[in-house]
C-alpha cells in the first residue's frame, strides 16, 4: 500500500495552492501559477506528474551527491528505523548509529578536527556556529571579542542567526537583520565588480576588507570571520587565487576563529572532500549538511577543531545548546551509507580526475554564446552570466528579469539549473555520465538561443 494517496496533478496544485506555503516563493505569484509537481526520481533526473523527464543540474540544493533512487541508502535508513527510528543525544545518552558517524566523519575531514556536533540543517549548523565561538572565546577569558565578520551576498541559512551572518539584502530588509554582533566586508567577486583591477589584484583588495573591517571593529572585540569557500546562492563566486591564502594570513595575525561554510562545498563537490581541502585553508569550524546524505533525510553539523573542542570540553561545564533531531539515528545511518557510497565508488577523485573536466569543458564553451559574459565551475559547481552586450559586458536591466526568462526556456527543454539574478547555476549529481552532461550542455546550449530571441522580440 503506497504511503501517499494518489490523486491528479490539478488536484495536487489545488491542495497545494490551499495549504502549502513555500519556501523563497512569491506566494501570490505561485498561486497564480500552480506548483510543479515532481513525483518521482532516479538516477540524475526528476520527473513531474506530466510525466516529465528533467536532468537534474542542481542536486535538488545541491545535495543529492550520490544521486536518486540509491537503494542503500533507502535500506539503511529502512533497517535504523525497524531498530531504533529515534532517541535523543540529551541526558548523556548516545546511540551507535550517531557515534560510528562521527567517527567515519573524522577520518574524511583535515586533521585539527577530531569532533563534531550534529544538527538538523545547515541553518541550525550556522546557528550552532555563533553560540559556539561566543562561549570559546567566553571562557577564554576575552567576553568582548563576541562580532563576527561575513560578506555581503553570501549565504549561511534562513534562521534569525545564520540569516544574519548571510548577505542577502532581501532577506535582511524584509526581516530586520543582521542582529547585533554581526557586520560584512566586501565579496571576492571579480566579475560582479568593474573589473578595473586584475582577478588576484580584486582577490587582495576583498580579503584586506577583512582587515580593513577588524580594525574598525577593534581587533579585541573580533571573534571570527566565515565564509563559503565558494559562493553558492551568491551566484558560485570563485575566488580569485589571491584571496583565500590573505584571508588566512589575516586570521591568524590577528587572532581570529576561521569558519569555512561547508554546508555545499563539502563532500566532495570540489573534487576535494570539502572547501577547505581545495583552497588549502586551516578552518576553526566547517558547519556541513546538504552532501553528507546526498539529502536523503535532513543532517547537519559542524566540526570543530580541537583548539575549540579542548576548551569547551575542559571549560564550559554544560553546553545550554541542541536540536531534538541531533544526530538522528536514521539519518545518520543514511549518512554512513551515503560516504560509504562515496568512498566504495570514488566519487570525489571522480569529479577530480574525470566527470570534473570534462563537464569544466563543455561548460567553459557556453561563454561562446552572445548572450554570455562569462563561464566559470570548479568541481561540480559552476555558473554563467547573462548580458545584454557581450563586448562591453553590460548587464540587463533588473526589471527585464533575463535569468528568470532564461530558467523558464531551460526548464521547459528538461534541464533543472537555478537563476540567481542574471547568474545561471549548475551542480549536478557526482553520478553524472559523460553522456548526460552532454545532455546538460546541449538543453543549457537551447534554452540560451530562447532566451536570446525572447529577449530581443
Amino acid at each position: 500500500m503506497a504511503a501517499i494517496e494518489k490523486r491528479s496533478r490539478e488536484d495536487w496544485q489545488e491542495l497545494d495552492r490551499e495549504h502549502h506555503l513555500h519556501p523563497f516563493t512569491d506566494h501570490k505569484d505561485l498561486h497564480e501559477k500552480r506548483s510543479r509537481i515532481i513525483t518521482r526520481a532516479e538516477g540524475v533526473y526528476i520527473f513531474d506528474a506530466d510525466g516529465s523527464k528533467i536532468l537534474d543540474g542542481m542536486s535538488g540544493l545541491w545535495c543529492v551527491n550520490a544521486g536518486y533512487g540509491r537503494d542503500e541508502i533507502i535500506d539503511a535508513a529502512a533497517a535504523q528505523m525497524r531498530e531504533l527510528p529515534y532517541y535523543n543525544n540529551f541526558f548523556q545518552c548516545a546511540h551507535p548509529p550517531s557515534i560510528e558517524l562521527a567517527s567515519m566523519l573524522k577520518e574524511v575531514s583535515p586533521p585539527q578536527f577530531s569532533r563534531v556536533f550534529f544538527t538538523g540543517s545547515g541553518s541550525e549548523s550556522n546557528d550552532t556556529i555563533v553560540r559556539m565561538v561566543r562561549t570559546y572565546w567566553d571562557l577564554m577569558g576575552q567576553p568582548e571579542r563576541h562580532t563576527i565578520i561575513s560578506r555581503h551576498n553570501a549565504y549561511h541559512g534562513s534562521t534569525v542567526a545564520a540569516a544574519s551572518l548571510g548577505g542577502m539584502k532581501p532577506m535582511h530588509e524584509q526581516s530586520g537583520l543582521p542582529i547585533p554582533g554581526i557586520v560584512h566586508v566586501d565579496q571576492p567577486y571579480w566579475f560582479g565588480s568593474d573589473r578595473s583591477l586584475s582577478p588576484d589584484e580584486l582577490g587582495l583588495v576583498a580579503a584586506r576588507s577583512i582587515e580593513d573591517k577588524i580594525r574598525e571593529v577593534g581587533p579585541e572585540k573580533v571573534a571570527a570571520f566565515i565564509g563559503e569557500p565558494i559562493q553558492g546562492a551568491g551566484g558560485v563566486i570563485i575566488p580569485p587565487d589571491s584571496y583565500w591564502p590573505e584571508v588566512q594570513r589575516i586570521c591568524d595575525e590577528y587572532g581570529i576563529l576561521l569558519i569555512s561554510d561547508e554546508v555545499i562545498t563539502g563532500f566532495g563537490r570540489l573534487g576535494e572532500w570539502f572547501g577547505a581541502d581545495y583552497f588549502g585553508t586551516k578552518p576553526d569550524f566547517m558547519p556541513f549538511a546538504k552532501g553528507v546524505t546526498s539529502g536523503y533525510l535532513p543532517l547537519g553539523g559542524v566540526f570543530v577543531s580541537d583548539r575549540v573542542a579542548d576548551v569547551l570540553v575542559e571549560k564550559a561545564g554544560e553546553f545550554a545548546h541542541g536540536y531534538t533531531y541531533s544526530g538522528h539515528p536514521a539519518a545518520c545511518a543514511v549518512a554512513i551509507a551515503n560516504l560509504k557510497i562515496l568512498h566504495r565508488e570514488k566519487l570525489v577523485e571522480r569529479i577530480r580526475d574525470d566527470i570534473g573536466p570534462y563537464l569544466q569543458a563543455k561548460w567553459a564553451t557556453l561563454a561562446e554564446h552572445p548572450l554570455v559574459g562569462e563561464a566559470r565551475m570548479v568541481g561540480l559547481m559552476g555558473a554563467f552570466e547573462l548580458v545584454k552586450d557581450k563586448e562591453s559586458l553590460e548587464r540587463f536591466d533588473g526589471k527585464v528579469g533575463a535569468g528568470a526568462v532564461y530558467r523558464d526556456h531551460v526548464t521547459a527543454a528538461g534541464l533543472c539549473l537555478r537563476a540567481s539574478g542574471d547568474t545561471i547555476i549548475c551542480a549536478p549529481p557526482f553520478t553524472l555520465s559523460h553522456a548526460e552532461a552532454d545532455e546538460l550542455i546541449d538543453k543549457a546550449c537551447i534554452a540560451l538561443d530562447l532566451t536570446q530571441k525572447s529577449l530581443k522580440g
